[in-house]
């Protein structure tokens, strides 16, 4: 691991401060069932305080851009959803692992245009769709 990456952890979290590209990311569960964020500082600075109880903490967390989302549980089949493709370079240390199906590009670009929840990622979805030569 790199000596720039700081790391603050709890339960069902954890989150790092990547001092050398100036960023804040975030995970929450773990392997085959986590979800990776890209947070802000405050949030970051904030996470850990001790006033918060570990749901107060993965809200916090939530409140984050999505960047990879990977779901393995009961309700359905595994799927794997990747908001950023950028999300392992930007998360070098996580231990997120895709798993089932990846949803395609064009269904990820739907959710993101349709669901409030993903609008933080529709400027980075709609550049890349233009790369590709979509609309």
């Amino acid at each position: 691991m790199d000596d720039k990456l700081q790391f603050k952890q709890g339960r069902g979290w954890k989150c790092c401060y990547d001092a050398k590209a100036g960023t804040y990311t975030a995970q929450t569960g773990s392997g085959v069932n986590c979800t990776l964020y890209e947070i802000t500082s405050e949030v970051y600075d904030r996470v850990d305080d001790p006033g918060l109880n570990w749901l107060e903490s993965l809200s916090l967390i939530g409140s984050g851009r999505k960047l990879f989302m990977s779901v393995n549980d009961r309700c359905g089949p595994p799927y794997t959803i990747v908001f950023d493709s950028d999300y392992e370079k930007l998360c070098p240390w996580s231990d997120a692992v895709p798993t089932g199906r990846t949803w395609s590009e064009e269904m990820t670009d739907a959710a993101v245009e349709v669901l409030e929840s993903e609008k933080d990622n529709r400027p980075q979805r709609r550049a890349r769709r233009k790369e590709r030569g979509g609309r």
